[in-house]
């Protein structure tokens, strides 16, 4: 699931979230491990431009600040940037803070990147946005290189060049997982050809079965379609039970086996990692929806 608190979109911020802080964040994390929950996320975003702050607003933590503070609060839920807009920076700014959230967690990383939509965000920043495609292309393979097992790793591209330089430490994996994320042409050809997994972004149900279709036709004509390859995707809204409050239409709802019967739907399409999001009125609703979850949904599915 995707951390609460951290990004308050109002596509998905709940209105609690507003005056939650450091504290909520850190429980919210403990009760997903407790809950047996794969990973937690956090987004991305350096700065939000004023024409979209009514919409996006501008509380976005720093993911790699968000994920080592959470690292040093739990011990075996995996953390997940999604997703990092790498392109902002140079691949071995990144590699630095990455390798080190790896390491300080004990190899508990997976690096989702993206290519970014805020023009003003990399024009503040001097990165040029017409290029940010390209620039993510070459971003991952200078990542693969620097966040291997090399000390001195090398990379010799069009936009970054580096060889002779060390960093330590390295991440405690033997490879830092890279998923790729976004639903658009491009960003799936992305994820297919040279990701470790694909996040998907706004995708309904009705359209996953095409682009998981795309990307295993782009794998098996690129002769990779034998590594391993994980499929992601973000469900609709969920409350376990019946709610006693307006949790919205699209919101699924009812008996653990009723969700479960719904999200294996998921897993018949192709899918091996489900993003849920739970609606909620506070911190402890949203931390018993959670552990409901765990306990009645999630064993449903296998």
């Amino acid at each position: 699931m995707q951390l609460p608190v951290q990004s308050q979109s109002t596509l998905y911020a709940e209105p609690w979230e507003a005056a939650a802080g450091p504290e909520d964040l850190v429980e919210v994390a403990r009760a997903a491990e407790r809950a047996g929950f794969d990973y937690l996320a956090s987004c991305d975003h350096v700065a939000v431009p004023r024409r979209l702050a009514a919409a996006m607003s501008t509380v976005w933590y720093d993911p790699v600040a968000t994920l080592a503070h959470l690292a040093a609060v739990t011990e075996r839920v995996r953390l997940l940037s999604h997703v990092a807009v790498v392109g902002l920076r140079h691949p071995l700014i990144t590699a630095k803070q990455y390798a080190t959230v790896d390491h300080l967690s004990g190899g508990r990383l997976i690096l989702g990147v993206g290519a970014g939509h805020v023009r003003e965000e990399f024009e503040a920043l001097g990165v040029d946005f017409a290029r940010r495609g390209a620039l993510l292309d070459e971003c991952v393979d200078a990542l693969r290189a620097a966040l291997g097992q090399e000390e001195f790793p090398s990379h010799h591209g069009t936009y970054y060049r580096f060889e002779g330089l060390g960093q330590r430490p390295r991440p405690a994996q033997g490879s830092v997982p890279l998923w790729v994320g976004g639903s658009s042409p491009a960003a799936v050809r992305r994820a297919a050809l040279k990701g470790d997994g694909w996040l998907p972004q706004g995708d309904p149900r009705d359209r996953l079965p095409g682009q998981i279709a795309r990307i295993r036709e782009l794998r098996e004509k690129a002769g990779i379609e034998e590594q391993p390859f994980v499929i992601g995707a973000i469900t609709e809204p969920l409350h376990v039970g019946t709610p006693a409050w307006d949790v919205g239409h699209r919101t699924l709802t009812g008996t653990p086996e009723a969700l479960a019967e719904s999200l294996r739907a998921y897993r018949a399409m192709g899918v091996h990692r489900i993003q849920v999001r739970f609606r909620s009125r506070g911190r402890t609703e949203l931390i018993d929806q959670m552990a409901a979850f765990g306990a009645e949904v999630a064993p449903r599915l296998d």
